[in-house]
């Protein structure tokens, strides 16, 4: 019997890759809004004695969080073997210490929440820093899917000439391993952040903005300011129209516009998140590291 992924509503199109990439089934996981905010899960009665597997964004978390528990839960009550959790994006990461007294740390609270109604999970570059791997997060087994690979081949085929640049020290583990893999010169700016929306980052040197095509790598583009003014800067430098890639397209309100008019020559994205950015996939990536925490491997005996 084929494993099943249980698909979140806007994944349907990692879906298509990551059943093709693990010789899957998948069906939807629907879900109905009541007009006071309560949330009914329904999934397919067949579940009995099947690996199943959630896919889920997390881009929307405070809203998805509750449903991805239910939907666990339901599986697990309708027969599944074993109940999994695909997480591209994996929210709550960002508040790994008490930065300020009485602030909540959600990165371990929100590892509890889901380790609770998982048996394992994939993910895809998780936004750690001070913890240093899912196995300090996470008691269940936990996969890290990395996009480097992906976003080097990208870079290499797109933008022959580029120079990648990090906007900031925390971008630095992913600028410098995706420059590493296509051999590519890159540098790191520092940041000073004052608020959700303020940011101060430091100039990038003048040689590098005007030799090449400077590409803008981050993990995360939420408020898109932090990689608006990294563009801003590049043009003030001289350089050539940046193109800028993003590993997981949140992309909050405006902020795809605001990077935009800074003066980006294309946004690109990975598939993690649906977007109209998305141009580099990450199937493979995530498929490789599911197979290895053994879904759908025949039960022993």
């Amino acid at each position: 019997m084929k494993p099943l992924l249980l698909v979140f509503p806007g994944m349907e199109r990692l879906a298509a890759a990551l059943a093709a990439e693990l010789d899957a089934e998948r069906a939807p996981v629907a879900l109905h809004r009541f007009p006071d905010g309560e949330t009914l899960v329904a999934l397919p009665p067949d579940l009995d004695g099947r690996d199943a597997a959630l896919l889920v964004g997390l881009r929307d978390p405070d809203r998805q969080a509750l449903a991805l528990r239910f939907a666990a839960v339901t599986a697990r009550e309708l027969g599944a073997r074993r109940v999994g959790l695909i997480a591209p994006y994996m929210a709550y990461m960002r508040q790994d210490a008490r930065f300020a007294p009485g602030q909540a740390v959600s990165a371990p609270i929100f590892a509890r929440f889901l380790e609770e109604g998982v048996d394992w999970l994939t993910t895809l570059d998780p936004h750690l820093h001070r913890i240093p791997s899912l196995d300090a997060l996470f008691s269940i087994p936990a996969r890290r899917a990395v996009a480097a690979p992906a976003i080097a081949r990208w870079v290499a085929a797109n933008v022959p000439d580029a120079a990648l640049l990090g906007p900031d020290g925390e971008s630095g583990q992913w600028v410098r391993e995706a420059a590493r893999l296509a051999g590519l010169p890159f540098e790191v700016l520092t940041k000073r952040r004052s608020g959700d929306f303020e940011v101060t980052l430091s100039a990038p040197s003048a040689r590098l903005a005007r030799t090449h095509t400077p590409v803008v790598v981050d993990d995360i583009a939420s408020s898109g300011r932090t990689m608006a003014r990294a563009v801003a800067l590049l043009r003030e430098a001289g350089a050539r129209a940046p193109v800028c890639v993003v590993t997981h397209a949140i992309f909050a309100g405006d902020a795809l516009e605001v990077i935009m008019a800074a003066g980006a020559a294309r946004v690109v994205s990975t598939t993690s998140l649906p977007h109209p950015t998305n141009a580099i996939e990450i199937a493979p990536q995530l498929a490789a590291e599911t197979r290895a925490l053994g879904w759908g491997a025949a039960p022993e005996g």
